[in-house]
């Protein structure tokens, strides 16, 4: 403990530590040690960049640097020790390892931080770096080691410069014999009254996942986490129920008297959160809450930070994490997220990149990734709340599933609690880009809760761009003959107008009814088998050789988007009725393309089924009076509808209101 020049006491405080990978999937080691030197891209976001740059930004940002230089698996001693080779260099410039410098000066009320380094060998120069946020790096400082038992090298760093973006990292290079990197740590002075770390009460929404969940939970019982850890909630909303595993005995010891199951019905990822902010709160013994699905494979280390974050943080805030491909672990979901104002409309910053490879292009070679992203929302699959913003601004909306965490952060941001997606924290995830989940029953929630969330947070009059966007959807839905879509799309919007209270009594019912609806819709019943369709046929050769991989450009789009609108209204081709006219892939299935064709077999985006899409012309007619009429009515009751909204939203989010919602699985305590 110490006293500083203004005379309040301090206490230094861990923010980080050096760790490696817990095994030894080449995949995931470029996430934790680097040995490629950095190779600066130049992107339109440089001030003074050639114009070809500027041009050519997505393609020559995310070409290949790497030379194929990597740390080998046996070099990996333990969870914080790495061996040097003789005349080698490894960089610690990378996302588990360099320090978020620009986060920290912005949300935290840490100024300075002290970097130690415990080198064991002589010859070993440890080279400290830093980034400003336009990528550009400096180096900052250095340090050799003499002696051939371990040396710890101190390193005193101010976070001044980084208010708009950058980072701190340190390379070592091994000199005549191998050396090991035997830990490294980045400390701070923090107010006395911050010097102990805050708990974490963990809740998993799961359902027929109990494999992957239980093997989660175990991913949890670590000796460096469980001291964070206060509970951990499993909402269990499945019949295969997560202690049937093979792996949960074991996962349920590691957590030493941690772990609560809670047996409910199906209320979708919002009511299975909703019931662990409700338990946290209504326990009262955790800093935090956090959300995390059930299928990702967790950094322990990541929550650990999480909870540092959140507890030097300047003002209550959300620290979410980001995620990784669990099918390619070096890819980057997202390095934030962000919603639209005036489409509204989820989607990462437009001076960022999606599916980011750090094993392709490392973090000092891409400019973008030094620049600090400020977000609007964190997605729920690592996402901590502190229990007072739960007390002050209530739980999840009932929602089921989508726009539960982005209206969440929106309602936060409104309260002044910002959200921080916090590099350093993160899991592994299975990928989002192999679904199409806007078709199936899920588009009735996404649709539904975009509007909710929208008539609550928007601040543009009738939702800015939100109904002409949402009419668009719709149309170019129909000249797909996605009637199913549509359908359900309507009824979602009948359901925004029924008013908000009725969003807690369906939250265990409307699946059931939106899948049961669907049933009746020939693009809706979905086929493993090819040949459970009869074969293609057409009644004349495709214009001028036309091929569906052609791409159009967009003049041919503007044209195909006025006209095949009019198009539906003439009769089907007779042929059509009996066979499809083309079997379209998933990759191809755009609306400019089936828009042209009276019947269709169309691949889904997972690979295992396809459906028969068929035009129908009365069908599309009623369809399109309806949208009209619903889309005319939120046109002309906006302000009506979300004074409603508005208005409920206190209470349909309160814990007492939850509570009556749960009230059927009270005694669902399992464990």
């Amino acid at each position: 403990m110490s006293t500083s020049d203004q005379g309040a006491t301090t206490v230094q405080r861990l923010l980080q530590r050096q760790i490696l990978p817990l095994d030894t999937d080449p995949d995931v080691l470029p996430l934790y040690l680097d040995c490629e030197e950095p190779s600066l891209d130049e992107d339109k976001y440089v001030v003074g960049g050639s114009r070809a740059a500027k041009e050519l930004n997505n393609a020559s940002i995310r070409q290949k640097t790497a030379t194929g230089r990597t740390v080998r698996p046996d070099q990996v001693l333990s969870r914080t020790a790495v061996l040097v080779p003789s005349g080698e260099k490894v960089s610690f410039g990378t996302y588990f390892n360099a320090f978020p410098a620009s986060y920290w000066r912005r949300w935290s009320v840490v100024t300075a931080v002290t970097l130690t380094v415990t080198v064991r060998g002589s010859g070993a120069t440890v080279i400290v770096n830093k980034s400003m946020a336009n990528g550009r790096q400096q180096k900052v400082d250095s340090g050799v080691t003499e002696a051939e038992g371990p040396t710890t090298l101190t390193f005193e760093l101010t976070l001044g410069p980084f208010i708009d973006g950058g980072w701190y990292w340190y390379d070592v290079v091994a000199g005549h014999g191998d050396v090991t990197v035997e830990s490294a740590e980045w400390t701070a002075a923090v107010p006395a009254d911050r010097a102990e770390h805050g708990t974490v009460d963990l809740a998993i929404t799961t359902m027929n996942r109990p494999d992957f969940c239980a093997k989660l939970l175990a991913q949890l019982g670590t000796a460096e986490l469980l001291p964070y850890l206060d509970t951990v909630f499993v909402m269990e909303q499945g019949t295969q129920l997560v202690r049937d595993s093979e792996f949960f005995p074991g996962a349920e010891a590691g957590l030493e008297g941690r772990l609560r199951v809670l047996q409910q019905g199906n209320l979708g990822g919002s009511g299975g959160y909703a019931r662990g902010q409700l338990e946290s709160v209504r326990k009262g013994t955790a800093t935090y809450a956090m959300m995390m699905d059930d299928d990702v494979v967790c950094e322990p280390e990541g929550i650990i930070r999480a909870v540092t974050f959140g507890d030097l943080a300047k003002r209550p805030t959300i620290v979410g994490g980001h995620m990784f491909s669990l099918y390619a672990k070096s890819r980057l979901h997202s390095f934030g997220e962000i919603v639209q104002p005036y489409r509204f409309w989820w989607m990462s910053p437009k001076d960022g990149f999606q599916d980011w490879d750090f094993g392709a292009r490392n973090l000092r070679s891409a400019r973008w990734l030094h620049k600090r992203q400020d977000v609007d929302f964190n997605g729920w699959f690592m996402c901590m709340i502190p229990r007072q913003v739960l007390e002050d601004i209530g739980l999840s909306l009932p929602l089921f599933i989508k726009w539960d965490d982005s209206e969440y952060g929106l309602r936060a941001k409104a309260a002044g609690v910002p959200t921080v997606t916090f590099p350093g924290a993160a899991v592994w995830h299975v990928p989002w880009t192999d679904k199409n989940d806007a078709l199936d029953w899920q588009a009735y929630f996404h649709q539904r809760n975009r509007f909710v969330a929208a008539l609550l947070h928007s601040g543009y009059p009738r939702g800015g761009r939100l109904l002409q966007e949402s009419f668009a959807f719709d149309l170019a839905h129909l000249v797909s003959m996605q009637y199913s879509t549509v359908e359900l799309r309507i009824q979602a919007l009948e359901d925004v107008l029924a008013g908000p209270h009725g969003l807690h009594g369906m939250l265990g019912t409307r699946l059931g009814e939106v899948n049961a609806f669907r049933k009746q819709f020939t693009d809706a019943q979905l086929h493993a088998d090819p040949d459970d369709f009869p074969p293609v046929r057409r009644e004349k050769p495709p214009r001028k050789g036309k091929d569906l991989s052609d791409v159009p450009g967009r003049l041919s789009k503007v044209i195909t988007a006025g006209l095949a609108p009019i198009r539906q209204l003439k009769r089907p081709r007779d042929l059509s009725r009996e066979f499809p006219e083309v079997e379209i892939r998933a990759m191809d299935a755009k609306w400019y393309r089936i828009a042209g064709f009276d019947s269709a077999v169309v691949s889904m985006n997972d690979g295992t089924s396809a459906a028969l899409y068929q035009r129908d012309r009365e069908r599309y007619k009623a369809l399109v009076r309806r949208t009209v009429e619903l889309h005319n009515r939120f046109r002309r009751d906006w302000d009506e509808i979300a004074g409603q909204y508005r208005g409920a939203l206190g209470d349909i989010t309160s814990p007492d209101t939850w509570e009556k919602t749960f009230a059927p699985w009270a005694d669902g305590d399992e464990r």
